[in-house]
């Protein structure tokens, strides 16, 4: 009998369990949309322009972030105002669809809307699908998608959270083939969209923010790499990532990682705690294959007293 009782109490509280699950589950609406306009990505400093001729989701390079948690479902609606002269589509690595069907795309004057469930936590990108794919994504069509873990055993909390995003740089937007068959096409690397955007040491006469922490945080790095064809050699100088979550799943850990390859069209998530005795700490997260860092793949994070208590937070976690 006590055994029985025992059998009784489990599948309750299992039962309970999944209602829970099920209870805290919510649908998440966004809606995008696509369009073809100008940005800046400081291209002259390494022999391109100061603009490009992008298209994008809502106007921006990368894309705005998405943050729902794992088991919602993301309500999707992309947008194609009737003034593009191209069709778009949108491909979240998060969701588990029908190519032919969600994925299809979308032409100007056109909307598209579809539902999936995020069943699976980590960091993943998102980008334009239509064709050519490798032009749309190297126009500027792309972003990330988190997937927040509902197991969060092994994934302390973190004091602060930024999202970096680093795709090659091909001045010339048109040539599609030289993007796929050029090695020497693509002239730099873009960080969240900007040849040396947080990197005020090699390009000082530049207005540039930086990361910032306060001394002994856990600074926690969500990367996407947007790269057309190269892999990224994710390195911080003068530390030493703490904890690395391939594809940002934390049953997926590695600790104690001084570089981490991160393939094309990968995401991760990368923990690095600052020092804690020392007042201003210089920490210089790059791609160590040099032609990509010196072409613009590096960021800087600043660890000081007094550090701005709104980056890392909210709408910061992506500096513009």
């Amino acid at each position: 009998m006590k055994q029985y009782k025992k059998t009784i109490i489990a599948v309750m509280t299992t039962a309970a369990l999944f209602s829970a699950q099920h209870v805290f589950a919510k649908t998440v609406e966004i809606t995008m949309t696509a369009k073809e306009v100008d940005v800046a990505v400081n291209g002259k400093l390494v022999g391109g322009a100061d603009t490009m001729a992008a298209w994008t989701f809502d106007g921006t390079v990368p894309g705005k972030p998405v943050r729902v948690e794992e088991g919602d479902t993301v309500d999707f609606t992309l947008v194609n105002p009737a003034e593009n002269k191209n069709s778009h589509a949108m491909d979240f690595h998060a969701a588990q669809v029908n190519v032919l069907d969600e994925f299809a795309p979308v032409k100007p004057g056109e909307s598209k809307h579809f539902k999936f469930e995020a069943k699976v936590p980590g960091v993943f990108m998102y980008h334009c699908g239509a064709s050519p794919m490798v032009q749309h994504i190297a126009r500027g069509m792309y972003g990330v998608i988190l997937v927040e873990p509902k197991d969060k055993k092994n994934y302390p909390k973190a004091d602060r959270e930024y999202v970096l995003v680093q795709q090659q740089y091909f001045p010339d937007v048109e040539n599609y083939g030289a993007m796929l068959n050029d090695a020497n096409a693509w002239k730099g690397s873009l960080v969240n969209g900007k040849v040396l955007h947080y990197d005020p040491v090699h390009d000082p006469k530049g207005d540039h923010d930086v990361l910032e922490a306060a001394p002994g945080e856990r600074v926690r790095i969500y990367f996407v790499n947007a790269n057309i064809n190269n892999p990224v050699a994710l390195h911080p100088i003068a530390g030493i990532w703490d904890r690395v979550y391939i594809n940002g799943n934390p049953k997926n850990q590695l600790v104690g990682i001084q570089t981490y390859n991160v393939a094309v069209a990968e995401g991760d998530t990368f923990d690095i705690v600052t020092p804690k005795d020392k007042d201003v700490a210089g920490i210089a997260i790059v791609d160590h294959s040099m032609n990509a860092a010196l072409r613009g793949a590096i960021t800087v994070l600043v660890s000081k007293k007094g550090a701005d208590p709104k980056k890392g937070h909210g709408e910061q976690i992506i500096l513009k």
